[in-house]
């Protein structure tokens, strides 16, 4: 279990970031929360997590400013530290084109973002029970995952 892992939201879209937060609040999850509103800072983020406060879920969103998901996405699985990291795709799109770019950048899964928040809220539920209490991770990655939005 990666219980003592951040949850690392990254979306430049406030109504977004109050869906997610929503969303963890109604799946009870007790795992800490890190906003940041750009690609850059999520590399920043990942790159300074410690043993003590790994990152354990990144919620990143495929359409930011100074450098979008994909970008990300691809440095994450060429960097040495980070490459291990789970990558999971959740988004608004359901273009093939995304779909395909997703996974040849190296995500683990890619899922179309539920329209309902209900259905919302469930599969937050869902990736966080996965990722946080089920998965068996690489140590080098401390358990972290990303989710893409767009």
């Amino acid at each position: 279990m990666n219980t003592n892992a951040t949850i690392l939201i990254a979306d430049d879209d406030e109504d977004d970031l109050f869906l997610v937060h929503a969303a963890l609040q109604d799946c009870e999850n007790t795992n800490p929360t890190a906003c940041v509103s750009d690609g850059l800072e999520v590399l920043d983020y990942l790159r300074r997590a410690s043993d003590d406060q790994p990152v354990g879920l990144v919620l990143l969103d495929l359409n930011m400013p100074r450098m979008n998901g994909r970008e990300v996405l691809k440095i994450i699985k060429s960097d040495k530290e980070l490459r291990k990291t789970p990558v999971v795709v959740l988004t608004t799109s359901k273009s093939q084109h995304d779909i395909d770019a997703c996974y040849d950048l190296g995500a683990n899964s890619y899922i179309v973002k539920p329209a309902s928040f209900e259905v919302f809220n469930e599969t937050i539920a869902t990736l966080v029970k996965y990722w946080i209490d089920l998965a068996q991770l690489p140590a080098l990655c401390l358990a972290t995952a990303v989710f893409l939005g767009v």
